[in-house]
């Protein structure tokens, strides 16, 4: 069933476990990420960047979504849009009726303006019964249309998240304590740090779910898998030595007042994993059916485990 996050969240920040946010871009990637939730009877939200927009196609992604939650009535599925940047396409999503949620990133500017444009798609969001995500602080990275350079990232100060919250009246708040976008997180000999004092903080002033982005681990197994065969391809150099961010990090995260998890650069890894090792390891097909399967199958077998890490997995 296709709802918008404001229940889920808040049951997630009552039980204080966290809902996984996974970006598709296509329909074997919701069809993974569904199959996870199914299987272990968790909410689930899909997630549409601009760039998977710009890739697929609204229609296209709206309808997988909608078909998807009209499958599973059980199944609370949101459909939202990640990183809305562009706010013509923020409005056009909105005005769309087909997606339940939408995430205004209004971070680039100052306090000032943020609050303004926030408050304007929030305003035109709530009219529809849709969810606000909003940021706080740019998060540092490139991943799809979204790059913040280490000079223009800013962690989120917990002085102005009661304000901001008031102003805009978001229905949830991606803030930034150290994550970020994409594969290479940190730089060649820097420890993963997410800076837990700051998101008490937040914590303690928020009365709104919480959202980490930048979230993906970029586990050992997974970048092993990628690598596997990197010798007959020629690029082992690919996201060589990336570091994610600890499971452990995520963890305590969630129990500091996380509710939501962004992952979308561990189901990249996995699904491009499947298919390279289909393609060198079976000479035989020309049907891309037998190729996307099993990429299919990785990338609902990485859902599963971060809705388990996550803590909401229902058996």
């Amino acid at each position: 069933m296709l709802v918008n996050f404001n229940k889920i969240l808040a049951s997630a920040r009552r039980g204080k476990y966290a809902v996984g946010g996974f970006n598709i871009n296509n329909l074997e990637t919701a069809q993974g990420i569904i199959a996870a939730a199914v299987h272990l009877r968790a909410p689930v939200i899909l997630q549409t960047s601009e760039g998977a927009l710009e890739y697929a196609g609204l229609e296209y992604l709206a309808a997988i979504g909608h078909v998807a939650a009209e499958l599973h009535a059980r199944l609370p599925v949101v459909l939202h849009l990640d990183h809305g940047k562009d706010e013509v396409l923020v409005e056009r999503v909105i005005k769309s009726g087909w997606y339940s949620s939408v995430m205004i990133d209004a971070s680039r500017y100052d306090f000032k303006k943020n609050c303004t444009v926030t408050a304007r798609i929030v305003e035109l969001a709530h009219r529809r019964g849709m969810s606000v995500e909003a940021e706080l602080g740019p998060i540092m990275g490139q991943e799809d249309l979204v790059s913040v350079s280490k000079k223009a990232a800013a962690f989120t100060d917990p002085t102005q998240v009661r304000k901001f919250i008031a102003a805009t009246k978001c229905d949830a708040l991606a803030i930034s304590i150290g994550t970020a976008h994409g594969a290479v997180k940190y730089a060649p000999g820097e420890k993963p740090a997410l800076d837990f004092a700051r998101l008490k903080q937040i914590a303690a002033v928020s009365k709104i779910p919480l959202v980490l982005h930048g979230a993906s681990s970029l586990p050992h197994e997974l970048l092993t898998e990628l690598h596997a065969s990197c010798a007959v391809t020629g690029d082992c150099h690919r996201i060589h030595n990336a570091i994610g961010v600890p499971e452990s990090h995520i963890k305590k995260s969630i129990a500091l007042g996380i509710c939501k998890v962004n992952v979308d650069t561990d189901l990249r890894i996995a699904f491009t994993a499947a298919v390279r090792n289909k393609l060198l390891t079976d000479a035989a097909f020309i049907d891309p059916r037998k190729l996307l399967t099993p990429a299919r199958d990785a990338v609902q077998k990485i859902v599963e485990k971060k809705m388990t890490l996550f803590g909401c997995r229902q058996k």
